[in-house]
């Protein structure tokens, strides 16, 4: 069930009438760039009842490929979990 910011914009339209629709916009987007700029600062992002997004930070290492049994470096990454 995807669901994209537009649709979002409509539904809440929908079900707030005396909400101007650039005003409903302004509001999910301040509500996804903060989203955005706490997990860049490697907080964690909780709403709750709803979801929590946790970053994480894996380090480097070495591992094996199962099949040619080759060791492979796997550089640092981040990576972000989805609880809901």
């Amino acid at each position: 069930m995807a669901t994209n910011k537009s649709e979002i914009i409509k539904k809440l339209a929908d079900n707030y009438p005396n909400f101007f629709k650039k005003d409903l916009r302004n509001i999910i987007d301040i509500f996804f760039e903060e989203l955005r700029n706490s997990l860049r600062r490697h907080e964690r992002v909780e709403l709750r009842d709803v979801f929590s997004i946790e970053p994480k930070l894996y380090n480097s290492r070495y591992a094996r490929n199962p099949k040619t049994n080759e060791k492979i470096y796997i550089k640092t990454f981040k990576d972000a979990s989805l609880d809901i």
